[in-house]
C-alpha cells in the first residue's frame, strides 16, 4: 500500500515577527495581509497578492513562498515559485521543505531527499520535515532510512498519523509486518473512514497470515472508493491464501482495468492462473505473452553489448532473485553456489541482485558466494538495466519467474547478452528477451516445449539440486505402526489446496478407515481459515477429528512433524518441490500427479530419481486407488522409510558437486552459442 505521505501546506514564514526594510521588500502590512490569507485558506487572493509582491520585489523570498503555497492549495503548477523561494531563503527550513514537495511531485526524488534533509538539519524539532524526509526515502527504496526519519517524527510527535502509516508501510517492506500492524490500526482507530488507512491494516494482515480478516479490510477500501491498484492486488493476494483462485483473478482484472499497464497485477494473474486446474496451455501461453508485450514496451531494448564474445573465457553470471533470503530458492541455491565457488571459480563470476528489502542470516550466508553483490530493491529498471551492463554480465539469470520480489521487467531491457529463467517459477515467463530456461527431460519433454517464449535447456539428469537441511532431523518410525491407523499429510502452501484437490483428498480419507489428514501451512493460523477447511470435509462426510491443522513452526520442529505423516499427498495442478524433497528426505514417500505441462511434472522428476514411479499417479481415480494401494501395505511403508533417506542421498538431484558442473556446462554451451551468433568460431 502507499504510504501516509502527508506533507502538508505551510507558509513557514505566517508568523507575527514580519518585517520589511525599506525599499527592499514588501512594508509590514503586506506582508501581514499574506500570513492573514494564507490563515483564512482564502488561496486565490493569496495568489494574486503574493504573485504582485514577487513581481515588484523579485529578491523577497517570502513573496514567492507564498505563491507557491497558494498555487499548491489550488492544484496548479508551483514549481518555478518554489524554486526560487527555496533559492533566495537557503536558510529557512519550510522553503526547503515546500521545494522538496515540488521536487517530489515532479519525480525527482533525489533532489528532493536533499531538500528535506536541508530543512531537517535547519529545524531539527520540525516533525513534518522528518516525514516527508521518511516518505521520499521510502520511494526511493531507501526504506531502512526510512523507518528511522518516521520515528523521529513520531518521537518529535507521538500522535502524527502520516508518520505512522509511512513507518507501517516501511517495516511491512522490511518483512516485519507484526511491528506494522498495531501502527495501521491506530490510523485506522483514528481515522475509520479512510480507504487508504483499510488498506494499509488489510495488506499487514495479509503479510501476517490472517488472509481472511486481510480480505474484507481491502474489500472495504475498494468499495469505499479506493481505486489505487495496490488495494486490489493485497485483495487479489488474500483470496489466494484463502484459496479463492477464481475471486483473485476477477480482482487482478478489475486491477488491470484501473491500470491496464500494471505489470505487477499482470505477474500475480499469470501466478494465480498456473494454480487454477482446466487452464489450457494455449491460455496460459497467451496471457504470459501478453506480459511480454507490456514490459517490452516499458523497455529501452539494447541490442549491442560491450562483452567480448570469446567462448571460453571466464564468464560473468548474475543471478536476480528476491528470495535470498531463508526461502526455498535459496535452500536450493546455497550448495549450488558454494561448489560454483570451489570447484568453477576460474571459469564463472558471480555477481547477485537482491531484489528485496528483508534480510537474514541466508541473505548474508548466500552474499559471501558472489564476487559482487547488489540491493536491488527498490532501484528503477533503467538504472538496474544500466547496471548489469556496467558489470559486464555475461549471463543473466532470473530466479523469480512471475513470484513475489521479481525483476522480469529488467529482463525486459535485455541487459546482458545471455539471459534465463531457472528454478523460481514453473512455467513461461512471456519476456521475448529472455533466451532460455532450463529445465530437464523428465520435468520437460521436448513434446511441451510449445508452452514456451524461451528456448529450453536440458540439465543432463536433474535441474533441481537439494541442499541437505541445515536443521536436520533423525527419520522416525512409521507412525501407523503405533497409532491406529494412516497419517495423510500435506505441507504445501495453502494456496495449492484447491477444491478439486481437497475433494480427492476427502475421498481418500472415505476410503481407508481410521486414516487421518495433517495439513501444516502458515494460513492454518487463521481461524476463519480452520473453520473453512473443517466445513469442507464435514460436508463430505469427514469430521473435524480426522483433520489436524497446523501453522507456522520453527524450521527444527517442521522437519520433526513429518515424523507424524505416513504418507505425503502433493497437490495438483500446482504440485510441491521443497515440500516434496524435504518429506523424501525424513522417509515419506510422496503420491503425485503426473500433470500435462511443466509445472505439474515436478513429482515426476523427484519420484522417479528416487526409485518411485509407483508412486507416480496417471489421473485422479488413479491417485485414489494408489493412495488406498499404499495405504494398505504397512509393511511396505515400513521398508520404505527405513531406506528413504539414502535413495535421496544418492539421486542426482542430492549431487551437488556434478550439478554444479552441469550448470557449468549448460551455460557455457549458451555462451558458445551467442559467440559463434557473434561471428566467433566456437
Amino acid at each position: 500500500m502507499p504510504p501516509g505521505g502527508g506533507s502538508g501546506l505551510a507558509c513557514g514564514l505566517c508568523t507575527d515577527k514580519v518585517a520589511a526594510v525599506s525599499g527592499r521588500e514588501p512594508d509590514l502590512a503586506a506582508q501581514q495581509a499574506l500570513v492573514t490569507l494564507f490563515r483564512s485558506g482564502r488561496f486565490a487572493d493569496l495568489e494574486a497578492q503574493a504573485l504582485a509582491l514577487a513581481r515588484r520585489w523579485p529578491l523577497h523570498g517570502p513573496s514567492w513562498n507564498f505563491l507557491g503555497v497558494a498555487r499548491l492549495a489550488q492544484g496548479k503548477d508551483a514549481f518555478e515559485a518554489l524554486e526560487k523561494a527555496a533559492t533566495l531563503l537557503p536558510d529557512d527550513p519550510t522553503a526547503q521543505n515546500n521545494f522538496g514537495n515540488a521536487l517530489k511531485a515532479k519525480g525527482d526524488l533525489d533532489a528532493a531527499a536533499v531538500r528535506f534533509s536541508r530543512a531537517v538539519a535547519l529545524r531539527p524539532e520540525n516533525a513534518r520535515a522528518h516525514l516527508n524526509l521518511g516518505a521520499v526515502l521510502l520511494d526511493m527504496g531507501r526504506v531502512a532510512e526510512s523507518v528511522e526519519a518516521s520515528r523521529r517524527a513520531l518521537a518529535l510527535n507521538p500522535d502524527y498519523l502520516e508518520a505512522m502509516a509511512n513507518l507501517g508501510t516501511a517495516l511491512s517492506l522490511l518483512g516485519r509486518p507484526f511491528e506494522a500492524e498495531p501502527l495501521f490500526r491506530k490510523v485506522l482507530a483514528a481515522r475509520p473512514d479512510s480507504p487508504e488507512a483499510l488498506a494499509n491494516l488489510g495488506a499487514s494482515l495479509s503479510l501476517m497470515g490472517q488472509p481472511a480478516e486481510a480480505s474484507v479490510l481491502l474489500r472495504e477500501a475498494i468499495d469505499r472508493g479506493f481505486r489505487m491498484e495496490g488495494a486490489h492486488i493485497g485483495l487479489a493476494v488474500s483470496l489466494c491464501d484463502l484459496g479463492e483462485m477464481k475471486a483473485a483473478e476477477a480482482v487482478l482484472r478489475q486491477a488491470l482495468e484501473i491500470r491496464p499497464g500494471s505489470l505487477e497485477a499482470r505477474t500475480i494473474l499469470l501466478f494465480v492462473l498456473n494454480y487454477q486446474s482446466g487452464r489450457s496451455s494455449d491460455e496460459l501461453l497467451q496471457e504470459a505473452r501478453a506480459y511480454g508485450t507490456q514490459a517490452a514496451s516499458q523497455a529501452k531494448v539494447f541490442s549491442e553489448w560491450s562483452n567480448r564474445p570469446d567462448p571460453e573465457r571466464r564468464l560473468t553470471v548474475g543471478f536476480v532473485s528476491g528470495d535470498f533470503c531463508q526461502h526455498p530458492v535459496a535452500q536450493f541455491m546455497v550448495h549450488v553456489l558454494e561448489s560454483l565457488v570451489e570447484d568453477q571459480n576460474e571459469r564463472i563470476e558471480l555477481v547477485g541482485y537482491y531484489s528485496r528489502h528483508h534480510k537474514d542470516a541466508m541473505t548474508e550466508r548466500l552474499r559471501g558466494f558472489f564476487s559482487r553483490w547488489r540491493d536491488v530493491a527498490g532501484v528503477k529498471d533503467e538504472v538496474l538495466a544500466q547496471q548489469i551492463r556496467s558489470d559486464g554480465v555475461d549471463i543473466l539469470i532470473d530466479l523469480s519467474g512471475h513470484t513475489a520480489h521479481n525483476r522480469l521487467p529488467v529482463f525486459a531491457w535485455k541487459p546482458a547478452p545471455v539471459q534465463m529463467t531457472w528454478l523460481g517459477y514453473l512455467a513461461t515467463t512471456g519476456v521475448a528477451a529472455v533466451d532460455y530456461l532450463i529445465a530437464d527431460p523428465l520435468v520437460l519433454p521436448e513434446t511441451l516445449e510449445g508452452d514456451f517464449t524461451e528456448k529450453i535447456l536440458r540439465m543432463p539428469r536433474s535441474y533441481l539440486c537439494f541442499s541437505r537441511p541445515d536443521a536436520d532431523a533423525d527419520v522416525s518410525p512409521l507412525p501407523a505402526l503405533t497409532r491406529a491407523g494412516v497419517t495423510f499429510g500435506s505441507f504445501n502452501n495453502l494456496r495449492k489446496l484447491n477444491d478439486e484437490v481437497l475433494d480427492l483428498w476427502a475421498r481418500i480419507l472415505a476410503a481407508v478407515p481410521d486414516s487421518r489428514l495433517l495439513l501444516k501451512a502458515r494460513q492454518v493460523t487463521d481461524p476463519a481459515v480452520q473453520v473453512r477447511l473443517q466445513a469442507f470435509f464435514a460436508a463430505r462426510g469427514i469430521s473435524a477429528e480426522r483433520l489436524e491443522l497446523l501453522g507456522h513452526v520453527s524450521r527444527d520442529a517442521h522437519l520433526a512433524t513429518y515424523g507424524r505423516v505416513d504418507i505425503a499427498l502433493d497437490p495438483f495442478p500446482y504440485p510441491g518441490i521443497t515440500t516434496t524433497v524435504e518429506a523424501l528426505w525424513m522417509g515419506v514417500p510422496v503420491l503425485t500427479l503426473s500433470g500435462p505441462n511443466f509445472m505439474g511434472r515436478q513429482g515426476v522428476g523427484l519420484l522417479t530419481h528416487v526409485g518411485l514411479e509407483d508412486w507416480v499417479a496417471s489421473d485422479p481415480s488413479d491417485y485414489l486407488a494408489r493412495a488406498v494401494a499404499h495405504a494398505h501395505d504397512r509393511s511396505a511403508l515400513g521398508r520404505l522409510r527405513e531406506g528413504l533417506r539414502a535413495r535421496v542421498q544418492a539421486s542426482a538431484f542430492f549431487d551437488q558437486r556434478a550439478f554444479a558442473g552441469d550448470l557449468e556446462a549448460t551455460l557455457r554451451g549458451a555462451w558458445r552459442n551467442w559467440c559463434n551468433q557473434r561471428g566467433c568460431v566456437v
